[in-house]
């Protein structure tokens, strides 16, 4: 690298360069406004990029705003070279020089400059690709734990080069949101290219970036609209992919994050591309073993399509029940949760459409060993909406219930779910007494039909155990042998 770089840089600069140290002086701070260790350093490590001979050291407070631009536009050559931070020992003066740059760079920026001439534009993009853009190397988590239930417990892995990509991701935010950035130069240079390598970044291992490039992301879709399909378009498949193909991605959490600030902003009726992108991608996203790590965000951005139009309820619920764990207690807790969120906001007419396959896996869940999940789905009887759509449509739903409370009662081992399930009951009764009357003849009638069955099962056994017995044993005939 080292040949390269000296290779752009003038002879008479090399020659001079080769009769003192490679390194700069220490006082590296001081001298990066301008002092010649600094201009020295930056011979021998950067290329040469003066514009209109203005020095890029120089600082923006030395030249007249009719140069500011052009000085602009120097520093920003100046920092499209990307060292090494593997090696804490290398080029260290060099790095500390390129931050100092980039720290007046975010300065300049962050001042409302003068207009953004498109040169300045093109080359304030190219700056933040050539240190942003990068492919990262294979994870270092195990496979078992990447995809599992414990990704929560998983250490953070930050990025060595941080000191200088937070700054360059910090000029990039600036940059975007500043009044004197005109969207309709810079969209050609922040264009469909620009945006989809900014959202491959968001499979960063380093939870500052993600933050950053959430920031950023979101600042775009709101000042391009032209861009808005484009990047709706890419997140879905980023989406697509994590569901169905990898179920490996890091930035879940935070791309659901940006679609829930722009599903709010969604306009009546939703379009059929909007419904299409819940019932393809939101709601599959209840299926990868890693759905705790984005719950929250994928249970708000749900939240916020049923409030917007109350018929897709039914629809969720019922994808819901299709993706409903049946060997994962921790995400059938969290299904349990966001299943109440949705019954509290539901209108009655989606409520009787999927109320009676709704309330047979409730039942389910209610006699469930595992104690937190029977305590979820009991807590249910808590909620006061929930108990008013029970009791308006209780003929239908307390007879797919009651058995699993009465099986509660007779046989679970936990004192909490029992005493639970005891109030529910009571709740019942009070509610119609009449009916849990019937409930009751039911289900003892019920079970005495199964215990009749059992009995009867038990006895034809018997009758091929004694027929069997009593056959000769010739040659290779299989023989029934009792173990008692």
């Amino acid at each position: 690298m080292w040949k390269q770089i000296l290779g752009k840089v003038p002879r008479k600069s090399q020659k001079s360069d080769s009769d003192s140290p490679r390194n700069p002086s220490p006082g590296l701070n001081s001298s990066s406004a301008g002092g010649p260790a600094a201009k020295k350093a930056s011979a021998a490590v950067f290329p040469a990029c003066v514009i209109a001979g203005i020095k890029p050291l120089l600082a923006f407070k030395d030249v007249p705003s009719s140069e500011k631009m052009n000085l602009f536009i120097s520093k920003l050559s100046l920092c499209c070279v990307v060292f090494d931070f593997t090696d804490p020992m290398k080029n260290v003066q060099e790095k500390e020089l390129k931050r100092a740059t980039l720290l007046e760079l975010l300065d300049f920026v962050s001042q409302s400059p003068p207009k953004f001439t498109e040169p300045a534009i093109l080359a304030s993009c190219k700056m933040c690709s050539v240190n942003l853009f990068r492919v990262f190397p294979p994870s270092t988590r195990s496979s078992s734990s990447s995809s599992g239930e414990n990704d929560n417990d998983d250490e953070p892995t930050f990025d060595l080069a941080w000191s200088h990509l937070q700054i360059v991701y910090d000029f990039l935010l600036k940059f975007v949101t500043s009044p004197s950035l005109e969207t309709k130069v810079a969209k050609k240079y922040i264009n469909c290219t620009f945006i989809l390598r900014i959202i491959d970044l968001f499979d960063s291992e380093d939870p500052r970036e993600r933050d950053c490039l959430k920031a950023i992301l979101h600042r775009v879709y709101g000042k391009f609209m032209v861009h808005r399909p484009f990047i709706r378009k890419c997140m879905n498949s980023v989406f697509y992919r994590f569901v169905f193909e990898t179920e490996k991605h890091n930035g879940i959490a935070e791309l659901l994050e940006i679609f829930g600030s722009v599903i709010t902003g969604f306009a009546l009726p939703l379009k059929e591309e909007h419904k299409i992108f819940l019932s393809r991608v939101l709601i599959p996203l209840h299926k990868p073993k890693s759905l705790a790590v984005y719950f929250q965000q994928l249970s708000y951005c749900v939240s916020q399509f049923i409030e917007k139009e109350p018929k897709l309820a039914g629809c969720v619920i019922k994808g819901l029940l299709k993706y409903w764990p049946v060997t994962n207690s921790q995400k059938e807790v969290m299904f349990l949760g966001q299943l109440e969120e949705i019954l509290e906001i539901i209108n009655m007419a989606e409520f009787q459409k999927v109320m009676v396959p709704l309330f047979w896996r409730l039942g389910h869940c209610i006699n469930s060993y595992h104690f937190q999940v029977a305590e979820r789905a009991l807590f249910l009887w808590n909620n006061d909406q929930v108990v008013n759509l029970i009791a308006h449509n209780r003929q239908l739903i307390v007879p797919i219930v009651f058995p699993a409370l009465e099986r509660n009662a007779e046989h679970h081992w936990n004192q909490a779910v029992l005493n639970l399930t005891l109030n529910v009951k009571r709740m019942l009764a009070e509610m119609d007494d009449a009916l849990i009357v019937a409930c009751i003849a039911n289900y003892k009638e019920d079970q005495a039909r199964k215990k009749s069955e059992v009995e009867r099962r038990k006895e034809v056994w018997e009758r091929l155990e004694n027929a069997a017995s009593l056959l000769p044993v010739t040659g290779r005939t299989a023989v029934l042998v009792s173990l008692v």
